[in-house]
C-alpha cells in the first residue's frame, strides 16, 4: 500500500502515545495519589479552623497593605485541597467525593468571607488599600497564572512532589481574593466585592478543571463512558472560554490605561523640553471625559499648555482627553530635580504624617472607648482630645496612665484625655505638708480637674484643709472647704460638685 503524506506524522504520534503510555503512566502509583487527594478534600473541624485563620490573617495583611502578611495566609489556606480533590473526581467519574470536595468548597468560602467581613467590620481601618485594590480587576493574566500553577500542582500530586504544592498556593493566591470580597460585603463596596469574587472563580474552575485535564491525561481509571469523556472536555473548554472572554476585555482596558498614561507622559514631557521635569502624573478614568493631572516643574511657564496637551493627545488616542497641568518655575534643569526631589519628600513626609495621625485618632478612640469620629484632631497645633466613657473598674490613675501612654507614642502632640468624673483620692497630711504617696495623688487631683473643669470641695479638719488648699491654690485650683469631724486627723478628702451644690456654696 503507497505510504499517506501524513504517515510519519501518524506513526509519530503513535510511537509518542505509546511511550507516553508504557513509560510514563505506568509509573504513576494511581490508587496511592487518590487516596492522599482524596484525605485532603472533605469538610472538617480542623478544616474550617484553618480556613478561618487564614481568612483573619489575609484580611489583616490586606488591610495593613502588607505583603508578607498575604503571603502567611496563603501558606495557611487549605483551600487548595478541596478543589484539587474536586478535579481529580471529575476526572475518575466519583460523584461522592465530587459531593465532598464541593462541600468543602462551598462552607470553606462561604467561612473565609463572613470571618473576613466579621474583622472588617471592627477593625477601625476600612480604606480600599492598594493590596485590596490590586485583587479587584482580574485579567487574562490571572487566568494563565492559576493555569501554569494548577498544572504545576497536579502534576506535584501524581508525581509524588508535595513540596511543589506550596509554591503553587502562593502563586493562586486563593485566600486573599476571598478576604477581599468579604471586605466588599462589610463595606458595601459592590464594585470590590464582584472583582474580588471574579478572580476567586477564575481561580477556583481554572485549578480544579486543569487537576480533572492532568488526570485525564495520565489515564487515572474512570468509570465514565467514551462519550461521557468527550462531553466533560467539552464542558471544561467551554468553561475555560467563558472565562477568558471577560478577562481578556479586562486585560485590554488596563492595556489601554496603561497607553493613555505612557501618552501623556510623553507628550507633557516633549512639550517643555529636557530642562523641565515631570513630577507626577494622575489619570482620572472614571470622569467625562478622562482627565489627566501633572505637576511640571519647567524654567519656562508655558501659556496654554493645558490646551495644547489635550488637543494633541485627544487626537493621538481617538477620545476626548482634559489635561491639568500645575507648573512650578525653577531656574535650570537640576532644579526642576531638586525640585521633584524636595516635593517627592515633601509628599512623602505629608503620607507619614497622615499615617500617624490617623494611628493617634485610632488609639485614643480606642483607650476612649468611643468612634473614632468622636476623637478631636488640631493638626495645625498639634492637639488632640477625647472624651472616655466610663470602663469598669478604671479610676483616675488608669485614664492618667492611658493618657500618658498615648502621649509617649506621639511626639509634639499635646494629648488631652476627659476621664468621667469618677472619685478623687484621699490626701494625707503630716507633720504640715505632703508626703511623697499623697503629693502623687495631688497631681491626679490637678489632671483631673484640668480635664474636667468642674468645682470641688474638700472635707476634713481645718488645719489639715489649709495645707491641701495651699497646694491646691498654687497649681491654680480652688476648692470649697467644708468641716466634718467625722473624717480622720491628718486626712483630706475632695469630690466633684454638682452645678447646682456649686451654686449654694457660692
Amino acid at each position: 500500500m503507497p505510504s499517506s503524506p501524513l504517515a510519519p506524522i501518524s506513526g509519530s504520534i503513535r510511537l509518542f502515545r505509546r511511550w507516553w503510555r508504557l513509560a510514563v503512566r505506568a509509573g504513576v502509583d494511581q490508587q496511592t495519589v487518590i487516596d492522599k487527594v482524596r484525605e485532603d478534600s472533605g469538610f472538617t473541624p480542623h478544616f474550617a479552623f484553618m480556613t478561618s485563620m487564614s481568612a483573619g490573617i489575609a484580611i489583616l495583611g490586606l488591610l495593613l497593605s502588607s505583603p508578607a502578611v498575604v503571603i502567611g495566609a496563603m501558606l495557611l489556606s487549605p483551600l487548595m485541597g478541596p478543589i484539587m480533590g474536586a478535579g481529580f473526581a471529575l476526572a475518575v467519574g466519583d460523584s461522592v467525593w465530587l459531593k465532598e470536595s464541593g462541600k468543602a468548597i462551598l462552607l470553606g468560602t462561604i467561612i473565609s468571607i463572613l470571618f473576613a467581613a466579621l474583622v472588617v467590620t471592627m477593625s477601625p481601618i476600612q480604606t480600599v488599600t492598594a493590596e485590596i485594590a490590586a485583587r479587584t480587576r482580574p485579567n487574562l493574566f490571572d487566568l494563565a497564572v492559576a493555569l501554569f500553577s494548577a498544572l504545576a500542582g497536579a502534576y506535584a500530586m501524581i508525581r509524588g512532589r508535595m513540596g511543589t504544592i506550596v509554591g503553587v498556593a502562593i502563586a493562586t493566591a486563593l485566600m486573599p481574593p476571598l478576604a477581599v470580597v468579604g471586605f466588599g460585603l462589610a463595606t458595601f463596596n459592590w464594585s470590590v466585592f464582584g472583582g474580588s469574587l471574579l478572580l476567586f472563580f477564575t481561580n477556583l474552575m481554572t485549578i480544579a478543571l486543569t487537576a480533572t485535564g492532568m488526570a485525564r491525561l495520565y489515564g487515572f481509571r474512570s468509570v465514565l463512558s467514551e462519550r461521557q469523556s468527550q462531553v466533560q472536555v467539552a464542558i471544561m473548554t467551554i468553561v475555560f472560554v467563558a472565562l477568558a472572554i471577560p478577562l481578556g476585555f479586562s486585560l485590554k482596558q488596563i492595556a489601554w490605561e496603561a497607553n493613555v498614561s505612557r501618552s501623556a507622559n510623553g507628550y507633557i514631557k516633549d512639550q517643555f523640553g529636557d530642562r523641565a521635569s515631570v513630577s507626577k502624573i494622575e489619570i482620572d478614568f472614571d470622569a467625562e471625559p478622562i482627565v489627566v493631572n501633572a505637576t511640571v516643574f519647567t524654567p519656562r511657564i508655558l501659556a496654554g499648555a493645558n490646551e495644547q496637551s489635550a488637543r494633541v493627545i485627544s487626537r493621538s488616542l481617538g477620545q476626548l482627553i482634559a489635561v491639568k497641568i500645575t507648573q512650578f518655575k525653577v531656574e535650570s534643569g537640576d532644579d526642576a530635580q531638586s525640585a521633584e526631589l524636595a516635593a517627592a519628600r515633601a509628599q512623602a513626609q505629608a503620607q507619614q504624617a497622615e499615617i500617624q495621625v490617623t494611628r493617634l485618632r485610632e488609639n485614643l478612640a480606642l483607650i476612649a472607648g468611643v468612634p473614632m469620629d468622636d476623637v478631636t484632631l488640631d493638626t495645625t497645633r498639634r492637639r488632640a482630645m477625647v472624651i472616655a466613657k466610663p470602663l469598669p473598674g478604671a479610676s483616675l490613675a488608669s485614664y492618667y496612665a492611658l493618657e500618658q501612654r498615648v502621649g509617649a507614642g506621639a511626639k509634639n502632640w499635646t494629648i488631652k484625655l476627659q476621664p468621667p468624673a469618677a472619685a478623687l483620692p484621699e490626701l494625707t497630711i503630716s507633720d504640715g505638708a505632703l508626703p511623697e504617696a499623697s503629693a502623687r495623688n495631688l497631681d491626679l487631683i490637678i489632671w483631673a480637674s484640668e480635664r474636667l473643669n468642674l468645682p470641688l470641695s474638700m472635707s476634713g479638719g481645718f488645719a489639715d484643709m489649709a495645707v491641701a488648699k495651699q497646694a491646691l491654690a498654687a497649681r491654680n485650683v480652688t476648692v470649697t472647704e467644708q468641716f466634718n469631724a467625722a473624717i480622720p486627723s491628718g486626712a483630706v478628702r475632695l469630690r466633684w460638685l454638682s452645678p447646682t451644690e456649686n451654686i449654694g456654696s457660692q
